[in-house]
């Protein structure tokens, strides 16, 4: 039956293929196919967890006190009974056998289908069930873990190949350094149950070039596994096992799209300026050194952020060193051939872990908590490495250090001492750098936009993070699928703080762009515009749409309409302020 789900849009167009559904817990089990003739290894594989399970289960059963319980003996006797059911382990290695499922994927994939059964039962006591067999369930899956890792790695992910046609991810969740790893295959669409239009992990899926929708709620359990499915990136839709006739209409829509693509390369090489001659600069936001090359060919003339954080996520190994990092500066740096390259420092915390997922409680989980330049501080030697790093590839290029999250005095004269001092390091080794390299300080936290001359006279240049500003200002942790709604770059605080940032800047003469998602946004370039910013940089695969707007626009004609905007404060007449701008 054909139904749609409704999210959040974070990537455009349209993807057409089937669900590659990956399970709820989290990625917490692999799902790969078995090598042709190892499916007998996987299904006893399987049935030695089963054993495992009910050997632990008659340990615990006999060890139990005599003081114990009657209800614990009872329970283990229920749990017993629920490994003893054939019915349990029939299904996942028929799949095992049959589809080459391996172990954890067999047994997840019948334990929610069980699941599904009790929902409809009526009778709360039966209902009340599933719980147990979901233990039970999730007892053999922690023994297939003893038995070998079971986590997602590169090898474990499902290719399009593997099941032969366009395949499309549907999660509860995904983390970045999850992200990373689907961008190594071809998948063609994400969907999620959560998430948020500037969550991280949405970031990531833009630079997928992907069509992908979060915030789906319930996505992961309304849609099956092999369920045809259309995704609408553009407005936020998921149509699921569509009809012929819907396939059609979105197959055309989808060559519209590509068409529609196609013509903007077109722009790749006209200058940047406004229809009143306005010069304005487009810089790209990258998280890769590869991607350099490919923010060059869409004609950015720099890069305004490098998210460093990405070569330390998704290690299983030590964190790069000195002369790792080293090279993948240098890399960058090369890659644009003289354009300046903003290196962000290491801004790790709140949805980003360092190193492998484990590490995630090492880092804080909170957007408040110990993360960017807070982070760094506290780890001064790791901090250290980097900055020698970023400093030996200013030698061949416009490399700049760009520091994330400052709002202390306290941490602008401990950051730029520690720049100092990695400059003396690096001058005792006799290794090059360039002496003079820009400094920049990121503006994200509303404490630092409130006392801008500060910033204005002890760096050479300002970058405003939009969504971090965005979520400090009003309050709402972007990652929090429960307060999403309430994440609002119009709110008149935002706006107004953005110009007094933006004026503050040109009037010290101090260069400032915007390096957060409403920069990459085409519905807000001429508002961009008319605030008076100059300087873009986003997602590269942005670019071309956030051109075809400055080419549009009259920069004159929009600053003389800012005003109302700016002192609107009812929704109606902030709309109302918009329109004429915008008109």
């Amino acid at each position: 039956m054909t139904f749609a789900l409704h999210g959040i849009p974070v990537s455009n167009g349209i993807a057409i293929g089937k669900a590659v559904l990956i399970s709820r817990a989290a990625l917490e089990v692999s799902h790969y196919l078995v090598e042709v003739g190892k499916e007998e290894a996987e299904a006893q594989k399987l049935l030695d967890a089963f054993d495992q399970v009910r050997l632990e289960l008659a340990q615990l059963r006999q060890g139990l006190p005599k003081d114990a319980p009657q209800e614990m003996a009872a329970f283990l006797d229920v749990h017993g009974m629920i490994l003893a059911d054939p019915a349990l382990t029939e299904k996942p290695l028929k799949l095992i056998r049959t589809q080459r499922l391996n172990a954890a994927w067999a047994l997840t994939t019948e334990l929610n289908d069980l699941l599904e059964q009790f929902a409809e039962i009526e009778d709360t006591y039966l209902k009340e069930r599933a719980n147990d067999i979901r233990q039970v369930a999730e007892r053999v899956l922690k023994a297939l873990n003893a038995q070998k890792k079971d986590t997602l790695s590169d090898s474990d992910l499902l290719s399009p190949s593997d099941i032969g046609i366009d395949a499309i991810i549907v999660a509860h969740d995904i983390a970045p350094h999850d992200m990373l790893r689907f961008k190594e295959h071809a998948f063609t669409g994400f969907v999620t149950d959560l998430g948020g239009k500037t969550s991280h992990t949405a970031i990531v899926a833009r630079s997928m070039e992907i069509p992908a929708v979060v915030g789906v709620r319930h996505a992961s359990e309304m849609i099956r596994h092999g369920d045809w499915l259309v995704i609408d990136g553009e407005h936020g839709v998921v149509v699921v096992a569509p009809d012929e006739q819907l396939l059609a209409e979105y197959r055309l829509l989808r060559e519209q799209a590509i068409l529609a693509t196609s013509k903007l390369q077109e722009l790749k090489h006209s200058l940047t300026t406004t229809v009143d001659h306005v010069a304005i600069e487009l810089l790209a936001n990258i998280e890769l050194p590869e991607d350099a090359a490919q923010a060059v060919d869409l004609g950015a003339i720099g890069v305004g952020l490098f998210r460093s954080e990405f070569l330390f996520m998704d290690r299983k190994q030590a964190l790069p060193d000195e002369e790792q990092q080293y090279q993948e500066y240098r890399r960058v740096v090369d890659l644009m051939h003289g354009l300046p390259v903003n290196i962000r420092t290491i801004d790790v915390g709140a949805d980003k872990a360092l190193g492998s997922s484990s590490d995630l409680s090492e880092t804080g989980t909170s957007p408040l908590g110990l993360r960017a330049i807070r982070w760094s501080l506290t780890e001064p030697e790791i901090f250290l490495t980097q900055l020698r790093a970023i400093l030996r590839a200013s030698a061949h290029g416009q490399a700049r250090i760009m520091i994330p999250m400052l709002a202390h005095v306290k941490e602008i004269d401990e950051t730029l001492r520690l720049i100092e001092k990695a400059k003396q390091q690096l001058h005792q080794r006799g290794q090059a750098f360039n002496p003079n390299i820009q400094v920049g300080a990121m503006i994200e936290i509303p404490a630092a936009a409130l006392v801008l001359p500060l910033f204005i006279n002890r760096f050479d240049f300002l970058s405003i993070g939009t969504n971090d500003l965005i979520q400090y200002t009003l309050a709402i942790d972007r990652a929090d699928h429960a307060v999403a709604h309430l994440y609002d770059p119009y709110h008149p605080a935002i706006l107004n703080l953005l110009f007094s940032i933006i004026d503050q800047a040109k009037r010290a003469n101090i260069p400032v762009a915007v390096c957060g998602e409403m920069a990459g946004d085409p519905s807000m370039t001429r508002l961009l515009l008319g605030l008076g910013l100059t300087d873009f940089s986003m997602h590269f695969s942005q670019l071309l749409l956030v051109k075809r707007e400055i080419l549009k626009a009259d920069v004159g004609l929009l600053k003389s309409r800012i005003g109302p905007v700016l002192k609107a404060i009812e929704p109606k007449e902030q709309a109302a302020a918009l329109e004429a701008l915008l008109a």
